[in-house]
């Protein structure tokens, strides 16, 4: 990926901005839909609620089964999410039939580890590899393990939360450190005469990340192209490299006992 293009190209030929500028969202199939009998469905309903015929790239938001149904976190009497199980292959193989119908140009998944990655690229018949994994990325969680297996599958990472977080009460820890506040990003940012943020967004481009930041304010977003106005030394991406501290803003612990959660491996 050279970020100064722009995009970068998929494993299936298709491209994809290297910084979404908050105007790429790709529809993504949530946990309740996750029977392959309402993969495609899902999909087509997003499609009529966009008024679009087709999409560029069409995403499993987690390997984790939810039980079917209209509510997107469905609980029991006692308040506990209640879980699904469903082959995360017999997932894929709905997602496939989705792209060879012409609903979705590419495929691919998020908040995926490795082992849950290699289910899917060892399965018998496989017919396309995920494009992307996106997954939360930023330097106090910079998934270089995860980035350097994908790259060698030719999967792009993805990063969302590339800044820290929104810091929804439901997914995040209201104490959670302020990513960019951290004294060493802004050192850089005051050093290179840019914002905390522009540097923590730098840093994943130049690491062969997407960055799909997700912005509604036409400041910021104007703010965000300056991203491709400067570079990093060496030396700032090390001091950046540094900064890691396998720090989770959105574990989601009332799904830790899912039997697909993803994040309790290494990586």
């Amino acid at each position: 990926m050279d970020p100064k293009y722009q995009r970068v190209e998929l494993n299936d030929g298709h491209f994809m901005p290297v910084f979404g500028f908050g105007t790429f969202v790709p529809p993504e199939l949530w946990c309740t839909f996750h029977q392959p009998e309402l993969v495609q469905p899902a999909l087509e309903s997003s499609l009529k609620k966009r008024q679009l015929d087709y999409v560029d790239l069409y995403l499993t938001h987690f390997p984790m089964a939810l039980k079917p149904g209209e509510t997107p976190l469905p609980k029991d009497e006692n308040g506990k999410v209640m879980f699904d199980t469903v082959d995360l292959c017999a997932i894929w193989e709905a997602m496939e039939k989705c792209k060879d119908a012409g609903l979705a140009k590419s495929i691919g998944v998020s908040n995926f580890n490795r082992r849950q990655l290699e289910m899917i690229l060892n399965k018998p018949g496989l017919k396309y590899k995920p494009v992307c994994n996106q997954v939360e990325c930023h330097p106090y969680l910079n998934q270089s393990k995860l980035l350097d297996f994908c790259k060698s599958k030719d999967i792009v990472l993805v990063a969302h939360s590339a800044l820290g977080t929104q810091r929804h009460k439901l997914w995040v820890d209201q104490n959670s450190p302020a990513l960019l506040e951290d004294p060493v990003l802004c050192a850089l940012a005051k050093k290179h005469k840019r914002s905390p943020a522009l540097i923590a967004l730098r840093y994943q481009l130049q690491r062969g990340v997407v960055v799909l930041a997700k912005s509604y304010n036409e400041q910021r977003i104007r703010e965000n192209v300056q991203v491709f106005e400067f570079q990093l030394t060496s030396e700032d991406m090390k001091v950046l490299d540094g900064l890691n501290r396998n720090f989770r803003y959105a574990v989601m612990d009332f799904l830790v006992d899912h039997p697909d959660y993803p994040f309790s491996d290494e990586y």
